[in-house]
């Protein structure tokens, strides 16, 4: 059997001890006991909402090979009978798995930070590597203080390749996650003012990314957006912590990894990447700059790892956006269909003009409009008034015909908008939803973008449960 992990070497790494029969291994990690796969260790973690502990018997029925709990729990869970390892605090212990997982891996590590983008640049470093050897990367956006540490639990011993994301919502945050982590390099995609109600200002957002330097293994490789207003600030922080191998993407002369010209569509991209002597047309199925940008980091990060880029430029053109990030679903409306944009995973300043630009560059159809459905901005503090109503020029450039808003914080800027703009305004995702799905027509385009909390992604699936998705197909004429 190729265990994930042998039982003797999962309870040496969390020091826990045995209760029950315990099977000789187990295949995978699972902390949701409605996800467990047969042969799963499920983690009774305890949350902020949940506590794993109440669904160990779920766990169980569903296949999990046995339990991790903590001590303090055991008599909660009464006379369940299924093999356990008992430990002090299932967090401490899962977190001494992933530094486990990591000192026995020869894998090659990659962490990625920044305000935005950084699930896209994993899942583009993903792509990329796949074809150059055994590649194994975080799910969803698992980069949190749990998130972390599962994913390096759940990393196999033969991995070569290990893509990190490591997010923070205050500072401090980063440090211990790129410590367990230890990467050869480090990402940096930009830095933006997401979060800005919990810091001073973006200075303090930029030291806070820079943390991930900290966690370097001698040797490694620090990769910074050269175009960014904190870039210097970025470099320095990364000399400060003694890293000698420092590079920089963007469309700055002085890039390392360069943006030497950018085609977009509404479908891809492509982009003429100059890295060193040479130029390198990069085909992208997804379309955006910021998308074009990041993969420059990711090639960056090829190549300082001395992969091949040949086939990592090769295998980009097979990247598509995730649910929530950009993903694009034509669906059927009457006889005609209509374009459904999904950025409805996050939003903040940054990634809201990045996505109006997407809509501004996609084409409507027959006597379709762009809709550009937009939701609040979250944890922007004092700012987010000003930062909601920076938005205008934005949304101008966008060339929207229609606008929907949702939320509390983005309600005054319908004052600031022009009369001529089919403007409407709904307090919840709720509200808005009907009004969204009743309103489009054929050869529309809609666009969704907010922060998670708001709940845009309902108004996602009314969309897709009223509207099935098309076939562009024609029937065989027997």
């Amino acid at each position: 059997m190729n265990w994930l992990w042998t039982t003797s070497d999962l309870m040496a790494a969390m020091q826990g001890r045995p209760v029950g029969a315990l099977p000789e291994g187990i295949t995978g990690i699972a902390i949701d006991s409605r996800a467990i796969t047969k042969g799963d260790a499920f983690f009774a973690i305890k949350g902020d909402r949940v506590d794993g502990h109440n669904f160990a018997s779920m766990a169980m029925a569903n296949g999990a090979a046995l339990l991790v709990v903590s001590e303090g729990k055991l008599p909660a869970l009464g006379k369940l009978t299924a093999p356990m390892i008992v430990v002090d605090d299932v967090l401490h212990a899962m977190e001494r798995l992933g530094c486990a997982a990591r000192d026995r891996s020869a894998a090659k590590i990659i962490a990625v930070t920044g305000s935005v983008g950084k699930t896209t640049t994993k899942e583009l470093l993903r792509t990329a590597l796949k074809p150059l050897g055994r590649v194994h990367a975080s799910v969803a956006s698992f980069n949190n203080h749990w998130g972390v540490p599962l994913t390096l639990a759940r990393m196999p011993e033969n991995t070569e390749f290990g893509i990190f994301e490591i997010g923070m919502n205050h500072p401090g945050e980063i440090r211990p996650l790129t410590r367990m982590v230890r990467p050869h390099v480090a990402i940096v995609t930009n830095i933006a003012p997401a979060h800005i109600g919990n810091f001073s200002g973006i200075e303090e957002i930029a030291a806070a990314k820079a943390e991930i330097f900290e966690g370097l293994v001698d040797g490694g490789h620090a990769i910074i957006n050269r175009d960014n207003e904190m870039y210097e600030t970025l470099d320095k922080a990364a000399q400060e912590e003694g890293v000698t191998h420092i590079h920089t993407f963007g469309t700055n002369p002085k890039a390392d990894f360069r943006m030497a010209e950018f085609a977009g569509s509404a479908e891809s991209s492509v982009l003429w990447a100059a890295l060193g002597n040479r130029t390198l047309e990069v085909t992208l199925g997804a379309p955006g700059r910021h998308v074009a940008e990041n993969a420059l980091a990711v090639l960056g990060a090829v190549s300082v790892l001395h992969g091949n880029i040949d086939q990592a430029v090769h295998a980009l053109a097979d990247f598509s956006a995730g649910s929530g990030r950009g993903k694009r679903r034509r669906l059927l409306i009457g006889a005609g269909s209509f374009t459904l944009i999904d950025e409805s995973y996050n939003a903040n300043p940054s990634s809201m003009r990045a996505a109006l630009s997407l809509l501004g560059g996609a084409v409507p159809t027959g006597d379709g409009r762009r809709v550009a459905v937009l939701g609040d901005m979250r944890e922007l503090g004092h700012q987010s008034a000003a930062l909601h109503t920076d938005l205008v020029q934005p949304i101008a450039d966008s060339q929207a015909d229609v606008l929907f808003l949702g939320g509390i914080d983005i309600g005054g800027l319908p004052d600031h908008l022009p009369e001529t703009l089919d403007v409407h305004y709904r307090e919840t995702a709720q509200e808005l939803a009907p009004l969204v799905v009743e309103t489009v027509r054929a050869g529309d385009v809609v666009m969704i973008k907010a922060s998670l909390s708001v709940g845009f992604g309902q108004i996602v699936a009314a969309l897709l449960d009223k509207y099935p998705p098309f076939a562009d197909t024609k029937p065989v004429l027997e």
